[in-house]
């Protein structure tokens, strides 16, 4: 059944003509996404703001153990 179930998908990209450039355009649409916007727009907090892992981790820890101030 999974050998069958294989060859039904190895056949069905096998015989693409317009598929394949749609997954070619998925996959760059993907490596911008998390390569190229990354780097632009989600910098890494961390590491610029504090200069050892102690201080990070306690900057974590310390954002995620502090109540709230509605209560």
């Amino acid at each position: 059944m999974i050998k069958n179930v294989f060859h039904l998908y190895y056949d069905g990209f096998r015989s693409m003509v317009v598929g394949k450039a749609l997954w070619k355009i998925i996959f760059l649409k993907l490596f911008i996404m998390f390569a190229v916007l990354k780097v632009f727009f989600f910098p890494d907090f961390l590491a610029t703001n504090f200069e050892t892992d102690a201080e990070r981790a306690d900057h974590v820890l310390k954002n995620l153990t502090q109540q709230s101030r509605a209560e």
